[in-house]
């Protein structure tokens, strides 16, 4: 592989045997950058994900990373930023809710100058969740430009982008889901400017593997608040 990198895909994975393997297909024929990686951490999967991927038979341009406990998506993001060649570093779930067909529209305000980049899903009734699930997520968005003074309209969305150094400077210590709002709380109060592109999504169902519970609705707005004063 060559040692210049323009992006580096980072894709946390944890009990997604029936999904990953169609994830990183996605991601290779959509063929984001001339030059690309594609970093797979997987998470301490019991259902046997680890297995597959150990097992698997992947392109150069793929790594796998393994942990060997369940640590959080915080945490697999984390353990892939240190192994990141690219200069610029974006986020792929595994869960297929996002398309990686939108990852070149993320890509190239970085290539503009733009610092930070954000994928805006817009909620329709085929694409959301629940009821619930959207306005626990304008909840927490409508809280963040309060708290920062900003207007971002997703700050949960999983597809994020930006330069590899200024994603590793951010200082990230949450371990679960509440990594999406400490990213966004740490630019914020950089000033840094957040700038959207719109993306498809599709929420899977309960069934399907989602895993996000109120609790979690908790730990994001705890996150706002700590990061907000500290």
């Amino acid at each position: 592989m060559s040692e210049t990198v323009e992006l580096t895909i980072l894709m946390p994975v944890f009990d997604e045997r029936e999904t990953v393997e169609e994830a990183i297909r996605s991601v290779l024929d959509a063929k984001p950058s001339k030059s690309f990686e594609l970093i797979v951490v997987d998470d301490g999967s019991r259902d046997g994900t680890t297995e597959l991927l150990r097992e698997g038979s992947w392109p150069e341009n793929v790594r796998v990373l393994h942990h060997e406990k369940n640590r959080g998506k915080g945490a697999a993001l984390r353990t892939g930023l240190v192994e990141a060649r690219g200069t610029f570093s974006t986020v792929f779930d595994a869960d297929l809710e996002y398309s990686a067909r939108d990852i070149p529209a993320l890509l190239e305000p970085l290539r503009e100058g733009e610092q930070a980049v954000f994928g805006t899903r817009g909620f329709q009734s085929h694409s959301a969740y629940s009821f619930w699930y959207v306005v626990g997520n304008w909840f927490v968005t409508f809280l963040t430009n309060l708290l920062y003074n900003c207007w971002i309209s997703d700050v949960m969305t999983g597809h994020k982008a930006m330069r590899t150094e200024l994603f590793r400077s951010l200082k990230l210590r949450e371990r679960g889901f509440a990594i999406e709002p400490e990213i966004a709380a740490r630019l914020l109060k950089r000033k840094i400017r957040i700038f959207e592109v719109p993306i498809t999504y599709k929420a899977r169902s309960r069934e399907q593997g989602k895993k996000l519970t109120a609790l979690d609705g908790l730990r994001v707005v705890r996150t706002l608040l700590r990061c907000r004063v500290l």
